[in-house]
């Protein structure tokens, strides 16, 4: 798992108003938690966004370095604006590098199908993150699945995964990450409308030249 150094300031006020100025200040309120404690903290924007741009797809271990010292922390969540979709708030979740956690990994496809080059096949994707147990260095960023030899009707499932020995996989052995699929041709049928419509015009016609 790659590792950051996030810069970050305990803070004493709390609540909508505090955050609002914080946000304005040029930081990101934010929430450490561990077990059932929390401790609000504060992080500058300019740091904070270039994270966030890349923990929102890989898996990241964070040092959170305060002026009294340093704790180790992973992404939790984050929450950003509806509207703007400007960051708002992120927690984090401290770490121990002894301890196993649990956590969801993402899942990122790589190759091209033989049956979507053969057989013009349509890849499927399934879920998109798989949840592990590990401690904090055995954690990859992001789990690579080669789907460069899936044919049509083929599929691969978290079971078919291999992982580092001291990974524990707890998402369900049975979970589709890809399939490859063929699309059906509709059948093109005219409608009725399609069939009357002719024979009505050349009714009409023939009406008036008989007229």
């Amino acid at each position: 798992m790659e590792k950051v150094v996030l810069n970050a300031v305990k803070r004493e006020k709390t609540g909508k108003g505090a955050a609002r100025q914080l946000r304005k200040g040029g930081f990101i309120p934010c929430i450490i938690y561990k077990g059932n404690k929390s401790e609000p903290i504060q992080i500058a924007s300019k740091e904070m966004i270039p994270f966030m741009n890349i923990a929102t797809r890989e898996k990241l271990f964070v040092t959170l370095k305060f002026e009294d010292g340093e704790k180790q922390a992973i992404l939790q969540d984050y929450h950003v604006d509806p509207v703007t979709d400007k960051l708002l708030h992120v927690d984090f979740m401290e770490v121990s590098a002894t301890e196993k956690i649990r956590v969801t990994v993402p899942v990122v496809l790589i190759g091209e199908p033989i049956g979507v080059k053969q057989d013009k096949g349509i890849l499927q994707h399934g879920i998109s993150e798989i949840e592990i147990e590990a401690i904090p260095e055995k954690i990859p960023g992001h789990i690579e699945v080669d789907v460069s030899q899936l044919e049509v009707g083929d599929a691969i499932h978290v079971r078919d995964i291999k992982f580092e020995h001291g990974i524990k996989v707890l998402s369900n052995p049975d979970e589709v990450i890809a399939t490859l699929t063929i699309e059906a041709e509709e059948e093109i049928v005219p409608s009725t409308e399609e069939i009357v419509e002719p024979e009505v015009i050349k009714k009409g016609k023939k009406a008036k030249e008989e007229e």
